[in-house]
């Protein structure tokens, strides 16, 4: 599949010399893993179980480097959806709401078997729920060519600059930690938690929107997906304060997340890039506001004073990051796969499991529009 690729405000080379991790990490909060045990993924350790699915074991190839991403007309499915789901739920599926405005697990659908009009479907109701997890699904099994072509439906394919991939597919992003890993204590040796509220790659000109991530190994508990709301922390705001925010926009930056990475002597795909978006974005098919702004690749508003832009963005990630009414927990089993619009949602791993069990999942990042708002009403 060929590489997918948006021009973007500004394009930063990686210095020859990066920046201190010390000094990035008060930017940008780094839990991913560049290296691991191939014996150990290999089951050739004593007591250590192989991957269950070894060809989606990540690979970072050096020789993989791609120009800017260029501008794509969008085409947004979820406007094409009959809004009562008849392809995507219907009679017989089991459908539970994990809180009343966010998040739905599902039973009883195979997303892989879904015609174009469930696929509609799909991105209409995580439209509407954020996030949805649906059960005891077959995707993992199907070839990667054959998921990439699925999510390729939903948008033009990311590239992510630095993630780990299988190897001759840089489409596929990985998350990934091998059996027996160790690095627990390290990691948490300069952090108190390993929660990091994202959008992913925001710093995009076309962020992701509907997003998929699907899982091969877990540990039995822990390693949980916790989800924010950013439609209802926008109708959570005063009219005032909503009022205030139209207007606005705010920069977001891949630059640290790109020198975490050479730092660490990993791979740098495309050089990172810096774009300014609406701290209050619209969804193209449910019209609905959210906030738009993250700790991880937000860095200022836009004609703010520094000390200004600073109060602005802690009070918006902190009322996102503790709103815990409009928040979801998610917790992973075999055969999940979980469905969220990036474009309306933020996310967070839990580093929170020390049996050194493996943790292995895939992420497929169909793009979406250049976000945009819509004037303020009250």
């Amino acid at each position: 599949m060929a590489p997918s690729a948006t021009t973007t405000e500004a394009v930063v080379p990686v210095p020859q010399q990066v920046p201190s991790k010390s000094r990035l990490a008060g930017q940008y909060k780094e839990f991913q893993l560049y290296h691991y045990s191939q014996e150990a993924e290999e089951g050739k350790i004593p007591g250590v179980e192989a991957a269950k699915y070894p060809h989606y074991l990540p690979t970072w190839d050096k020789s993989q480097r791609y120009p800017p991403l260029e501008p794509f007309e969008h085409y947004e499915h979820g406007k094409d959806a009959d809004a009562s789901f008849p392809d995507l739920l219907p009679a017989g599926v089991k459908i539970n709401h994990l809180t009343p405005a966010t998040g739905t697990e599902v039973r009883g659908v195979q997303l892989s078997s879904l015609s174009d009009a469930g696929k509609d479907q799909l991105a209409r109701f995580v439209a509407e729920r954020k996030v949805v997890a649906f059960r005891d699904q077959d995707f993992k099994d199907l070839s990667i060519p054959d998921a990439l072509k699925y999510g390729g439906y939903f948008g033009r394919h990311h590239i992510h600059p630095t993630s780990g991939s299988p190897a001759g597919h840089p489409e596929v992003h990985l998350v990934h930690r091998g059996a027996g890993d160790n690095k627990y204590d390290k990691q948490f040796a300069a952090r108190v938690s390993s929660v990091a509220w994202h959008s992913d790659v925001s710093y995009e000109q076309q962020p992701p929107g509907t997003t998929f991530l699907y899982i091969f190994d877990s540990p039995e508990t822990g390693g949980d997906t916790l989800f924010s709301n950013a439609v209802e922390a926008y109708n959570h705001l005063s009219p005032s304060f909503q009022e205030r925010l139209h207007g606005l926009k705010a920069t977001h930056s891949g630059i640290e997340q790109v020198a975490v990475a050479v730092a660490n002597g990993s791979i740098n795909r495309r050089d990172p890039v810096t774009n300014a978006h609406p701290i209050v974005r619209t969804h193209p098919v449910t019209g609905e506001k959210a906030l738009y702004v993250n700790p991880q690749f937000t860095r200022e508003i836009v004609g703010f004073k520094k000390e200004e832009s600073d109060a602005v963005l802690k009070f918006l990630y902190d009322h996102i990051a503790f709103g815990a009414d409009f928040q979801v927990r998610v917790r992973w089993e075999e055969g999940t796969v979980v469905v969220w619009d990036n474009r309306v949602t933020q996310h967070s791993a839990l580093l929170d499991w020390k049996d050194g069990a493996r943790r292995h999942l895939a992420r497929i990042t169909p793009q979406a529009e250049r976000p945009f708002e819509t004037p303020f009403v009250q």
